[in-house]
């Protein structure tokens, strides 16, 4: 890849613990260092298209000592968890009611195409899902009934490997959750009739379980051609998700796995903060993790120290899951992993681009209604946690743990353009490592201008990324993107068009009142509990009687208000006005959207009033609220 140097030519070693005092001196440079850092916040480009078989040897890891191998080199990572790499959970589109759906494989490959431009060469996923009793029609899962599996789901994780593989980078793949999100131990219990705890000694379940085991690890990747039990790209089996497991089970478990699959390690998937000896002692576990989000890092450098002695001379320790600090006590822990040599350290957590324009979008409740999933290289959107900064710090020790310099960055990748309405609501798909994009408009010659620059595709959730009102409607127009970055700008998508434009359309994304024409009492605009809203990131709510007044440059001819509350009912009125003095009422069209998993997610109810059949020369919108529990999310006009 463009930029990378050759990792064969230097062999990192395994350095010493470092004292209290050296580690403070680091952090007074991190401090200095910070402004800098922003500089490294751009990617590498997407330089391979295919996934190919490495051109050279691609060995199984192994693990000697307490050290990993890559061949006779020392293998060492700072990378991410990647939650939805097989399995996409945030599907958060307004009027789709199931959030959960597989990933394409534009998807996937933007996906390992970030780790790769960030230096990372090992990605974990999440568990397997598991069908729940009470899952709606259509609801995809990989587990459907003991010993019954979604093919189409496993043809998904056919796709990360044959992609992985092509880019070099490793997969750790844990077999199983402890909790109900995806569904886990408790609905693999449920198929007979059990309860959640009866999972860890139930003969019948322990043999449903080894049953999944087996039809995992001997499957034969429909991509490559390669049983999985034979695919080096896997690094290793984990026995789950932050299992609360006896350790006889766990023992079982990794001596079944090890029956089944020789080449492959075995990885503990204990939910622990601190190494326990009888992980350590399991001569059937090959490789250790602890999982940290101690809220203060000192706590967390500690357990990550301790356990880094106990495992020292031992076995292979990695910290499997860390996230919801500071950039400064982020880059902290990672120190502490080089420091200490430990093997390697997986953020949590990082979301692609989304097939359909943007990025999934990912709020961390854990994180203190602060974090959400990152988005490479870092947007003014994940300004409140920091996410360009320390996007840039965990790019230079991902390089630095692998003993390499960090190299320069590349610019990105053409993006794709696939969508411009007659409202002139332009979506693309995104480049990985793109931090804005140029958009150009052609009136049907070959004469090609720029109409806005550097539009971020991480401002907006699951919407049209860009609104032209700049159009003439009437007139017929062809468009295309270029994807830019601090190094440079890429060639243009190919053109999208031709488009005859209809109407223009104003949009409010209610960042601000600064798109309204007049507020009437007091509105407050949210950035709070995106998960309940999916996953929007800006909201307004009102006292009963505050009002929003838009205005438009031309007679309003049609359009649509988002909203969300907990049940329905009149949470809006709009009353619509020629000249801004006399308004009448108006009553558009309300449609209630499926929530989609109340349940699991709490998600609030969603409702679209569609501006239909308005009055004609209404140039005035008034929307006023009706009660204190909704959330307004969204305002496109049509004029």
């Amino acid at each position: 890849m463009p930029g990378l140097q050759d990792a064969s030519c230097q062999t990192p070693t395994s350095p010493m613990p470092v004292t209290a005092n050296e580690r403070a001196s680091r952090l007074n440079l991190h401090l200095a260092g910070l402004a800098p850092l922003l500089l490294l916040a751009v990617a590498l480009s997407a330089a391979s298209a295919q996934a190919t078989e490495p051109a050279d040897e691609f060995p199984f890891i192994t693990a000697r000592g307490d050290t990993l191998y890559e061949g006779d080199e020392e293998f060492r990572f700072i990378s991410f968890n990647i939650p939805n790499l097989h399995y996409v959970e945030d599907d958060m589109r307004f009027e789709q009611a199931l959030p959960f759906r597989w990933p394409t494989e534009f998807e996937i490959r933007d996906a390992l195409e970030t780790v790769n431009q960030m230096g990372g060469r090992v990605v974990r996923s999440y568990a397997l899902s598991v069908r729940k009793a009470d899952d709606p029609d259509g609801m995809p899962r990989h587990v459907l009934r003991p010993g019954e599996f979604d093919e189409s789901a496993f043809e998904v994780l056919d796709t990360v490997l044959a992609v992985a593989r092509g880019k070099r980078i490793r997969l750790i793949v844990p077999l199983v959750d402890n909790w109900h999100w995806w569904g886990g131990i408790a609905e693999h219990a449920a198929f007979r009739g059990k309860r959640r705890e009866e999972f860890w000694k139930d003969r019948q379940l322990i043999a449903d379980f080894k049953q999944t085991i087996r039809f995992v690890v001997e499957r034969v990747n429909t991509r490559t051609g390669i049983a999985y039990k034979d695919d080096p790209t896997i690094l290793a089996w984990e026995t789950g998700n932050e299992l609360a497991s006896p350790h006889r089970w766990t023992r079982e478990m990794a001596a079944y796995i090890k029956e089944l699959d020789k080449n492959h390690l075995v990885l503990d998937g204990r939910q622990e903060e601190i190494l326990e000896r009888e992980s350590i002692n399991n001569p059937h576990i090959d490789l250790l993790q602890t999982h940290h989000y101690e809220k203060d890092p000192r706590r967390m450098i500690a357990h990550i120290e301790k356990s880094a002695r106990k495992a020292r001379g031992k076995k292979p320790y990695h910290v499997g899951e860390f996230g919801f600090l500071s950039t400064t006590a982020m880059t902290a822990v990672m120190d502490t992993i080089i420091d200490e040599g430990v093997v390697g350290g997986l953020v949590w957590s990082l979301r692609y681009h989304n097939e359909d324009g943007g990025f999934y979008w990912h709020h961390e409740p854990s994180g203190g209604d602060l974090f959400k999933a990152y988005h490479w290289p870092g947007f003014t959107s994940g300004a409140a946690y920091d996410e360009t900064e320390f996007l840039a710090a965990m790019r230079r020790r991902a390089f630095e743990i692998r003993g390499l310099v960090e190299p320069p960055i590349e610019p990105p990748a053409a993006p794709e353009l696939i969508e411009v309405t007659k409202g002139g609501l332009v979506t693309w798909r995104g480049s990985a490592g793109a931090n804005g994009y140029d958009i150009e408009r052609s009136n049907g010659d070959a004469d090609w201008r720029t109409i806005a620059y550097g539009i971020s595709d991480a401002h907006v959730q699951y919407r049209p990324l860009y609104a032209d009102e700049t159009t003439l409607p009437g007139r017929v127009y062809s468009y295309r993107v270029r994807a830019r970055n601090l190094a440079g700008l890429s060639d243009p998508s190919p053109p999208f068009g031709p488009v005859e434009i209809s109407h223009r359309t104003f949009v409010d994304e209610l960042r601000t009142d600064s798109k309204m024409f007049l507020t009437e009492g007091t509105l407050l605009f949210r950035t709070n509990q995106a998960r309940r809203y999916k996953e929007d990131a800006h909201g307004l709510e009102a006292r009963s009687g505050a009002a929003a007044i838009y205005h438009a440059p031309a007679p309003i001819t049609g359009g649509r208000v988002y909203l969300f509350a907990d049940a329905s009912g009149e949470h809006l009125s709009f009353r619509v006005s020629k000249n801004g003095e006399r308004f009448r009422s108006f009553k558009p069209t309300l449609k209630t959207i499926p929530a989609g998993d109340v349940a699991t997610y709490g998600y609030r109810q969603p409702f679209i009033y569609r501006l239909e059949s308005l009055p004609e020369g209404v140039r005035y919108l008034r929307i006023e609220f009706q009660g204190t529990d909704a959330r307004l999310t969204r305002v496109e006009l049509e004029y």
